[in-house]
């Protein structure tokens, strides 16, 4: 896992900085757990465009991800160490003890052959799955459950982590990079250790076009609009645009936007930092 800086032979490759790929084993998915993924184009299902700047893009097929690790007390080996364009982490395919292969988030430092486990009696070690109530303090972890049996869903992208802090009861409480400090049941699931490709911030696309191939279509500024298309369009010259809001009015930089009776809100012990 690493990351290169191109020589500027062209225009596009002068600021690039893009990932070596080095961690990969191959490049072909395993085809019974990979489905296809239609694009949207930012549609819904009567045609109505939903959301702006997204169209186009480079075709995906979709990898059935196990964020559930509910496989429990049959030990696996990892087969390879995958690319997956539908997230920035690395997934690795793995290979239980009964023939069955699943694909999993690929934790920082997993290489092919590696034993990994699930369920109680497993040991917390990097890639293992356990509850959180069997995980030592301390523990870094990923891919971890909000609900029992529902999957992870937390600390899943390139790099992303949390700690476990203490324990309170039936809960556990999770720091979270942001600085946020919650609690989650300790009956839920999470993976011991960091999410692999860690470097994935330090990339640099280095050309408009890479994003047209992540199907993310030109923004136009609110300011460069007219009054009949933005709030803050129109004016003479170069205006500041006024007090700053989104297209449909709602003022930026500084309104909470939480709804303040949302039923999560009695975990979180302490907000996140701004």
């Amino acid at each position: 896992m690493g990351i290169k800086k191109l020589n500027p032979v062209t225009p596009g490759t002068r600021f690039k900085v893009a990932s070596t790929f080095e961690e990969l084993t191959t490049d072909r998915p395993y085809k019974p757990l990979v489905v296809t993924l239609k694009k949207t184009g930012g549609r819904n299902n009567q045609g109505k465009r939903t959301m702006r700047m997204i169209g186009g893009g480079h075709k995906r097929n979709y990898r059935l991800i196990d964020f559930k690790r509910d496989k429990h007390g049959i030990e696996c080996t990892v087969m390879t160490i995958e690319y997956d364009p539908n997230r920035s982490a690395r997934i690795a395919l793995v290979e239980y003890a009964d023939g069955e292969k699943r694909y999993i988030i690929s934790p920082a430092g997993l290489t092919v052959g590696m034993k990994l486990s699930s369920g109680t009696g497993s040991a917390p070690e990097m890639g293992n799955a356990m509850t959180l109530s069997e995980i030592p303090l301390g523990t870094v972890i990923h891919n971890i459950e909000l609900r029992p049996g529902k999957g992870g869903s937390m600390a899943r992208s390139a790099g992303s982590y949390a700690q476990l802090s203490a324990r309170d009861g039936d809960y556990a409480i999770i720091t979270l990079p942001s600085g946020e400090t919650r609690k989650i049941l300790a009956k839920c699931i999470a993976t011991i250790g960091t999410v692999s490709n860690g470097e994935h911030n330090l990339t640099r696309s280095g050309k408009a076009g890479r994003s047209r191939w992540l199907g993310r279509r030109p923004r136009v500024r609110g300011v460069a609009m007219n009054p009949v298309d933005h709030p803050m369009g129109g004016g003479e010259g170069r205006q500041s645009g006024g007090i700053p809001r989104s297209r449909k009015g709602t003022p930026a930089k500084g309104l909470k936007t939480r709804k303040s009776k949302k039923p999560s809100s009695k975990f979180i012990i302490e907000r996140r930092k701004k």
